[in-house]
């Protein structure tokens, strides 16, 4: 019989500048048996988030820190269990995970291990069958929220059932005075206190500063993009086929915010002191909206970049920021960002700038609409499109000059191939 060994779970180096990291949600209870690689939880940094795989095939002996304790590089998470050759260590009492759960008879109809925690308490407490809920966490798995959407439904009927229990008369006719006073005889809501992550702090302080720091002002334009979605239709298919990723509208705005830039160098550089910093490289920003907040990773010397290599760039980074692969890395060093609301519906916003930087371009919902052409009314796509500077390097004439770039080369993406 081998003898057990205990390996500690130790925090890793998340990047140069990190020495702190914040627990998240721990991907499996303790007691649990683990395959090697498999993810076991996940840490949250003030840029990014990441999860630690098990070192070695095992069982999960001990959480020694749990969620939303800050921890620092090198501290012991927790310790596994394996036996000498590094496979899971035999245990007498089943795991957890085995164990009969109460009224959640329905989490144990799918892998336990997709359920968080918190999630598998909540679907006791509310009982609610756990196929009626949408899983929104990495790798499918559900969280606390999923199920509080999918009891919203059930609460709100719950209250209805309540409500024609018999009661003494003296109390029926005090609660309603009682809800006369209030103005409304409806339940108050229940408040729930949330300690903010890392990466969200990170994001208001940031935003704050941006605002404080920074003479921001922001400029409009409107853009026909009947030019770019008849090519993008012609195209898709066999760029498609070639690249194995879609052809979208932001590698378009990408190249022409190169341009632009190129044009009006003052959205390219940045304020140290009392000194004007211009780069001559472009490494643009894409705003990407995930579950933990709004990341912005880095797409480096856009320049250089195909309309291919700016898509799989996208792409990837996507898929990084839905799986806590992001690494700081990715993050940091953008010389101008892009923000696309168009994608949740946004017709029209004032985005703000991401210090150091001095201008952000905010993409809106492309709709049809009447405009004048050639002395007719027809109707066209169009999208809004903003941009937010710092007035305190960038004038109005640069930034009127840069989104008119912008539109000009939308409408007419032919000048991407034409220097023109």
């Amino acid at each position: 019989m081998s003898t057990p060994n205990l390996l500690d779970l130790r925090v890793p180096s998340v990047g140069e500048s990190v020495s702190e990291v914040e627990v998240g949600d721990w991907l499996k209870p303790e007691g649990a048996h683990v395959a090697r690689d498999e993810s076991l939880v996940i840490l949250e940094t003030d840029k990014a988030t990441m999860e630690v795989p098990a070192p070695a095939a095992g069982r999960l002996s001990k959480i020694l820190k749990q969620k939303g304790e800050r921890v620092a590089v090198g501290d012991v998470l927790g310790q596994l269990e394996t036996d000498a050759k590094g496979s899971a260590a035999p245990s007498a009492a089943p795991p957890p995970e085995a164990a009969p759960a109460e009224p959640a008879s329905s989490v144990k109809a799918k892998d336990p291990a997709r359920v968080m925690p918190a999630a598998a308490r909540l679907l006791a407490e509310r009982k609610i069958d756990l196929d009626k809920v949408e899983p929104s966490g990495p790798g499918g798995r559900v969280l606390k929220e999923d199920v509080s959407r999918a009891s919203k439904p059930l609460a709100s009927s719950s209250v209805t059932t309540e409500t024609p229990v018999a009661v003494p008369a003296e109390a029926s006719a005090s609660r309603a005075s009682a809800g006369a006073t209030a103005g409304s005889e409806a339940p108050r809501g229940v408040e729930e206190v949330v300690p903010m992550s890392l990466l969200r702090r990170k994001i208001a302080e940031r935003l704050v500063q941006a605002q404080h720091t920074a003479a921001l002002l922001t400029t409009f334009n409107e853009i026909d993009m009947s030019a770019v979605m008849a090519l993008r239709q012609e195209l898709q298919e066999p760029f498609q086929k070639r690249y194995e990723t879609k052809l979208g509208f932001m590698s378009f705005f990408v190249k022409a915010v190169v341009e632009g830039l190129q044009e009006t160098p003052q959205l390219n550089a940045e304020i140290r002191g009392t000194d004007i910093v211009y780069r001559n490289y472009y490494d643009i920003g894409v705003a990407i909206g995930g579950g933990r907040g709004l990341v912005v990773p880095v797409v480096r010397n856009a320049e250089n970049l195909s309309f291919a290599e700016i898509e799989l760039a996208i792409a990837g980074f996507a898929r990084k920021a839905r799986e806590n692969q992001l690494r700081p890395e990715d993050l940091q060093g953008g010389t101008f960002t892009i923000t696309n609301g168009g994608v949740y519906g946004s017709m029209l916003s004032t985005p703000l700038i991401n210090p150091p930087q001095s201008g952000v371009l905010g993409m809106h919902a492309i709709q049809d609409r009447p405009v004048a052409l050639h002395g007719q009314v027809v109707i066209r796509p169009i999208m809004y499109v903003a941009l937010t500077y710092d007035h305190r390097i960038v004038d109005g004439r640069e930034a009127v000059t840069f989104l008119r770039r912008i539109k000009e080369i939308v409408e007419n993406p032919v000048r991407l191939l034409v220097e023109v």
